[in-house]
């Protein structure tokens, strides 16, 4: 596997993810946050910037039908199994496209789910085609390597810290599993716009509740790496792998932006 971009504590890989996997050593990652393909470009429509548009995303996202698509999550799912660390947790996000394959794909791969987070969006687009209820949420998977490990939480940062912006979210009380976060803001595309990008605010809470400064942050289908981005600003070390080479790139553009605001005087 050829180191596509590295500094620091921020390496990128470009391979195909079940080859790039192999090459990772057992038990060497803390946490993995997963973005798979949803496998919903099937020609459909959704709404973007108030305008009707193709919900296709790329080839890469394309169903295979659904026993493909789920030997592809149980083979990558059964990778990351192997180079978690005992105490290691996995993320995985989705719509109903993926998640219950990733889901399943987990139950029968040794996990043990932990929560499963419902990511509510106050800005989701309108359903244009009024023939069944506006997509509003998204669903987030939490797992552990199995049922004997001591998975990390970080409990009283997630009860005290403030969470500006989540209006579900009581302050000083327990963190809930239905999160109210926005879609990303403008400002967090200046670089480049990614398809499914994830918003920083949703991947701070996820890294900031399961990892500690120091730990090693896996994103195997890293995108536009907003998993990577908000690890090494709080502190963890990451590895990112897409098989798109423009994906790598407006990552890097990306990190390079962050870099140069985190030098300003």
């Amino acid at each position: 596997m050829k180191t596509y971009f590295a500094e620091s504590d921020f390496q990128l890989y470009l391979a195909d993810v079940l080859d790039a996997l192999d090459e990772i050593p057992a038990e060497s990652v803390d946490v993995i946050f997963a973005d798979p393909p949803y496998n919903l470009s099937n020609g459909g429509i959704t709404c973007r910037s108030g305008r009707m548009v193709s919900v296709n995303k790329g080839e890469w996202d394309v169903s295979r039908g659904v026993e493909t698509d789920y030997d592809f999550h149980k083979q990558w799912i059964v990778k990351c199994r192997k180079i978690l660390k005992e105490n290691g947790t996995i993320w995985i996000s989705g719509t109903y496209h993926s998640i219950y394959a990733c889901g399943f794909a987990l139950q029968t791969s040794g996990y043990q789910i932990i929560n499963d987070i419902c990511w509510y969006k106050p800005n989701a687009p309108p359903n244009l085609s009024t023939k069944y209820f506006t997509a509003s949420h998204e669903t987030l998977l939490w797992a552990r390597k199995s049922t004997k490990s001591r998975h990390k939480f970080n409990y009283n940062l997630m009860k005290s810290r403030d969470w500006n912006g989540d209006q579900l979210k009581i302050p000083g009380k327990q963190m809930r599993s239905v999160w109210s976060i926005p879609s990303p803001k403008p400002e967090e595309k200046t670089q480049g716009k990614h398809p499914t990008q994830k918003p920083i605010k949703l991947l701070s809470r996820v890294i900031l509740s399961s990892s500690d400064v120091g730990d090693l942050i896996l994103d195997p289908f890293t995108g536009s790496s907003t998993t990577g981005l908000v690890a090494v600003a709080n502190g963890r070390r990451f590895i990112g792998i897409d098989n798109n080479s423009d994906f790598l790139d407006l990552s890097i553009r990306r990190y390079k932006e962050m870099k140069a605001a985190s030098e300003v005087p």
